[in-house]
């Protein structure tokens, strides 16, 4: 069985209080980038990183030979879609590469780990990951945001690191790594002295869910924000031309994918490095989209969809395209968006809703709230409040700020800790009081059948306007669009009886394990000479 645990980027709605962390030897973007060295390769420290509870460390030892491509690799991941994408493009490469990936992680020769910087909680999960690997005595290899903006970290000391733009090279860090080696690469992919989108599109994957393909349109941004630590990680804009999104997205149709999910750290931003725009890559993609599959679109930020309303909303409107957009707003308060340095006010943010809800009817917006900034006033969060109040915004991501070691806003005073927690919680309190869906039930909706729930008692699927159904688990229904009555809801979902068995190009039964693990993809990296085609 072939299988990547991934850590969803939001596993629940609401963050609660969690311990805060800080890396006394982090490093800032400028320090970061003044040493390209593409890569460093050197012989493996016997003890290799700082530990707990260093009488349980079993260090690491290479055989003294290997045969590469034959051992086990356990994957991880937190954090977003992209981050998803990412470790689903390693898989691929390891596999076709001959490696057996395995869910087990304590019969793992390898452990490779895909971190997130966005949150605290998530880079905590991360360190933990690490420091059990190392006592249990597995070779570990790092990747993602954490490592990328922050390499010098205490607890990474020592640790082989694969770059946010170099995850087509993954084989290689693999075996060097298993030979006892470290190798860190962290150089960033350019053309013609622009930055690139990074890693080909094209290369070989295996997905998590053989039912969505994500496709990672552009990485980085063009947003100073002053929490974000991203940023230092993920660096400046670089989009990928829109023929090989284009390519990309038509195979993965070919291989039975109902569903397409596009994802960036900002989607409104695509295509501003390379003379073109978001909705001009939506247009193309939505004549090749098959009949009854769905196309997802992923974050984006106020300034970057002001200008492009109009098209957005014929595009949301699309019978094959979700109306749903993911837009953070942050804060309701303009002296703190200022603060933030969101490049946008509140009205901007309330046009974009209002436009979309008026042009789009029933479109689902969902959006962030940061509770507690440094400068945030008593009088800021009531703004905040009125404009959750105005919305009622069906997803609402609700969390504490915590200051990123190495942004502006690290070094602004806090604010103490209980008025922080007061806060969320009373923005919390007033999410939980509305039901979204209870007007929806006695509907009947079309419904794209794509998971199972996190119970496994239901199968999982999103109405028009990416509204969660859950179904009856009847195996014909995977993969399928399927008209469904709905006969009850909960805060953040319904539940469906189908109407009738659905239509489908192709079948899955997600609870089976020989549905999992195929690799997909047209090519692969030069140094994968063992290759699936």
């Amino acid at each position: 069985m072939i299988f990547i645990d991934m850590m969803p980027a939001a596993c629940s709605e609401i963050v609660g209080d969690i311990e805060d962390l800080i890396s006394s030897q982090d490093i800032t973007p400028k320090e970061r980038y003044s040493n390209k060295k593409s890569v460093t390769v050197r012989a493996r420290k016997k003890q290799n990183a700082q530990v707990k509870h260093e009488s349980e460390v079993e260090t690491y030892t290479a055989p003294a030979s290997i045969i590469p491509g034959t051992q086990t690799i356990y994957i991880k991941t937190w954090g977003c879609a992209h981050n998803s994408s990412d470790s689903e493009y390693m898989a691929g490469l390891l596999t076709a590469y001959g490696y057996t990936l395995t869910d087990n992680k304590l019969d793992a020769d390898l452990w490779l780990l895909n971190s997130c910087t966005v949150k605290n909680p998530a880079e905590d999960h991360f360190r933990n990951e690490v420091e059990a690997g190392q006592r249990k005595g597995k070779a570990v290899v790092v990747a993602g945001c954490v490592p990328q903006g922050a390499p010098k970290t205490g607890f990474l000391h020592g640790l082989s690191v694969i770059g946010v733009q170099q995850i087509d090279r993954v084989v290689e860090v693999v075996e060097e790594t298993l030979k006892g080696h470290t190798v860190r690469l962290f150089g960033q992919k350019k053309e013609g002295g622009r930055k690139t989108g990074g890693a080909s599109l094209l290369l070989p994957k295996v997905r998590k869910n053989p039912l969505i393909e994500i496709i990672p349109i552009n990485t980085g941004c063009l947003n100073q924000c002053t929490y974000c630590k991203t940023k230092h990680a993920r660096g400046d804009l670089g989009s990928y031309p829109p023929d090989e999104i284009v390519f990309r997205a038509q195979q993965s149709f070919k291989e039975g994918v109902c569903e397409l999910w596009l994802t960036s750290e900002d989607t409104g931003t695509y295509g501003r490095d390379i003379d073109t725009n978001l909705p001009e890559l939506l247009w193309k993609l939505v004549e090749i989209i098959p009949c009854g599959c769905m196309m997802r679109v992923g974050m984006t930020n106020p300034p970057y969809i002001l200008e492009h309303l109009e098209e957005m909303a014929k595009i949301l409107s699309h019978p094959r395209v979700y109306s749903f957009l993911h837009i953070p707003v942050q804060s309701g308060s303009d002296a703190v968006l200022g603060d933030m340095k969101r490049e946008y006010n509140r009205a901007d943010f309330q046009k974009v809703v209002d436009y979309l809800r008026e042009r789009v009817p029933g479109i689902t917006i969902a959006t962030d709230i940061i509770c507690g900034f440094p400068t945030e006033t008593e009088e800021d969060f009531q703004d905040t409040m009125s404009l959750c109040k105005q919305y009622r915004f069906p997803s609402l991501f609700i969390n504490q700020f915590y200051p990123r070691p190495g942004t502006p806003a690290a070094r602004m005073p806090r604010l103490p800790a209980q008025e922080v927690k007061k806060r969320t919680r009373q923005l919390s309190e007033f999410f939980q009081s509305y039901q979204p869906y209870s007007h929806k039930i006695g509907e009947v909706q079309d419904v794209l059948v794509t998971e199972v729930s996190h119970d496994r008692k239901h199968y999982v699927g999103h109405n028009k306007f990416y509204e969660q159904v859950l179904l009856p688990k009847h195996g014909e229904l995977v993969g399928k669009m399927v008209a469904v009555k709905i006969v009850s809801c909960s805060k953040y979902s319904m539940n469906g009886e189908p109407l009738q068995k659905g239509s489908s190009r192709l079948s899955y039964d997600l609870t089976s394990p020989l549905s999992w693990g195929k690799v997909s993809g047209i090519e692969a990296a030069p140094t994968s000479h063992h290759l699936i085609p």
